[in-house]
């Protein structure tokens, strides 16, 4: 698992030992950023479920001005700190080790980008949106990737929120939402 560009490209990146987290595979995390490439740059990040912390120090590594890791396992969240150090890129980073959900009810921030990569057993992606939307979390003209397997039914938004766009990638899916206000439904 690499950094694939920007600041810190080819850094290799650490991984958690066991099948408890699942990280993006290199494949998936090149489209996703391929989708983003021109909203990145300056923006404010909220990697969800971080896990490795690998979808926001790829952020971080391409111009984003300032990320937050999220991340429930006490290991993990240890472990974004690490990746963090190694990639030079800690000084415009959180790591914050806690439940995903409650982060979100009292974050009080706005955040241009969210990554939503929650274990898939979980299922967490409609509560995530849900609280999101409800917190106000995304900033207009805002962007929600969400990572799932392809079965995965995505759930529906609310104005602002907008559903995208839908990209495959063999049993993965990717699910952008985008903030809009003023735009009608």
């Amino acid at each position: 698992m690499r950094v694939i560009t920007g600041s810190a490209r080819g850094r290799r990146l650490l991984e958690l030992a066991g099948g408890e987290t699942r990280p993006t595979a290199d494949r998936v995390k090149e489209g996703i950023f391929n989708i983003i490439q021109f909203d990145i740059e300056g923006r404010r990040v909220l990697d969800l479920f971080a896990g490795t912390g690998q979808l926001g120090v790829e952020a971080l590594s391409r111009g984003a001005a300032e990320a937050v890791f999220v991340e429930q396992r006490r290991d993990a969240a240890r472990l974004v700190t690490e990746n963090l150090k190694l990639t030079g890129l800690a000084d415009r980073a959180r790591v914050v080790n806690g439940d995903a959900l409650s982060y979100l009810a009292g974050a009080g921030e706005r955040f241009d980008i969210v990554f939503i990569d929650p274990p898939y057993a979980d299922r967490l992606w409609e509560s995530a949106i849900s609280a999101i939307y409800r917190f106000d979390i995304l900033a207009n003209h805002g962007i929600i990737v969400c990572e799932s397997p392809v079965d995965q039914e995505m759930p529906a938004v609310k104005a602002p929120l907008f559903l995208h766009r839908t990209y495959r990638y063999g049993r993965i899916k990717i699910t952008t939402y985008h903030r809009e206000e003023g735009r009608e439904a």
